[in-house]
Parts: C-alpha cells; structure tokens; sequence
C-alpha cells in the first residue's frame, strides 16, 4: 500500500517543488508495456496466447457494438485499453511485493471522474439540449420535474464516485484479507503448528481465485 519514491527530481528554481518516480509509477509503465507486447501477435495461424487476445478483442468488440451501436466503434480502442489496463494492474497486484496502484482511490477516481467528463463533453457536443433530458425521466409529472432533476444530476456526478471507490476498496479489502491470512499462517508455522497452517493456507488459495474472479 505504501507509495515509495524511487527517483526524485528536483530543480533549484522551482523551490520545494519536486518530480517523482514512484513504485505506482513503475507499475504503471511495466503494465503498458506487458500490455504492447501482449497485442504484437501477427501470426496468421495464431498462437494460444495469440488466440485469447483475440478472443478478449472480440468479446469487447461485441459489447461496444451491441451498447452503442455501429458509431461507437470508434470508441473500442480506449474502452478496450482500459479494460487490459485496470486488469493487469490487478492481476499483477496478486503476486507478492508487487504495488498496486488501483487499491488507492486517487488513481481509480481519477480514471473514472476523467472518463465522467470525457463522456458529458461528447454528450453535449453531439446532443446538445437533449442531452439535459438525461436528467429527466420519461413520464414524469412537471411538479416533480425540479426535484428529479436534482436527484438525476447527483446520480450521474455520483457515478464518479462509486466507480472509483468500488474498485479500490474491493482491492483493498482483498490484500488485507491476504496481509492478515498470510501473517497468521506464518505464525502457526514459525510455532510448530505446521499441520493447522493447511487450512489458513487452503483458504488463502480460495481467496486467491475470488480476486482473480473480482
């Protein structure tokens, strides 16, 4: 959970102002990296590995066609890269002494708080005032339209705040669970009890798989 600095620097006329490079920066750039030479696969007959990116690659295609119809193709690439993005992040964050910068809420709340804003932009610019219909529901009596505006308007800026908070505490909760299973499993064993380690052990492996699932 602890963000370390692995190089600072720092400009004389800038004052206390400093740049860093951080374990969640490092992390970041090894998953973009992981994630370029993943999708390199060329091969006519594909390989396995080749296979599965494709697979994903359909699969996300599938959804954005069926969601958005024929014009949100263009939006496949980013959604696509967002999803490999957050879900290397996790996975990797599995292994041991490996960072994982989506357990803090600032990096998961700013990718959804900016994805927020991206989609009102475009909304605005390709519906103009219909897109404030948005924010009143079909059918609704005029009488209650101001107050439904107003609870419409902090369900769509709230969304922001829920998607950003949900990934990071269910992450964050998964890697205490673990934190704490694995320490009471090393006591047991440091203590002669190597036989009643098995179950805290089995149950770590359980665990393992539910966040690989989440």
């Amino acid at each position: 959970f602890n963000i370390v600095s692995l190089i600072t620097i720092r400009a004389p006329f800038l004052g206390d102002f400093a740049v860093s490079f951080t374990n969640s920066s490092l992390m970041m750039l090894s998953v973009i990296t992981v994630f370029w030479l993943l999708f390199k696969g060329e091969k006519i007959i594909p390989t396995r590995w080749q296979l599965i990116m494709e697979l994903m690659h359909s699969v996300i295609r599938t959804m954005i066609r069926d969601n958005l119809g024929k014009e949100g193709a263009k939006y496949f690439p980013f959604v696509l890269c967002l999803f490999i993005f957050i879900v290397l992040l996790n996975v990797f964050g599995l292994f041991p002494y490996v960072f994982t910068p989506t357990v803090h809420i600032i990096v998961t709340f700013g990718l959804s708080l900016s994805i927020l804003i991206g989609v009102t932009i475009i909304g605005l610019f390709k519906f103009r005032a219909n897109f404030m219909s948005l924010f009143v529901p079909g059918g609704a009596p005029l009488a209650l339209a101001p107050f439904l505006v107003l609870i419409e308007t902090i369900s769509y800026l709230s969304r922001a705040i829920s998607l950003g908070v949900r990934l990071a505490a269910n992450l964050s909760a998964g890697h205490l669970l673990f934190a704490i299973l694995s320490g009471f499993t090393f006591d047991m064993l440091t203590n002669g009890l190597a036989l009643l380690s098995v179950f805290p052990m089995l149950i770590m492996i359980f665990i393992t798989l539910l966040e690989m699932a989440v």
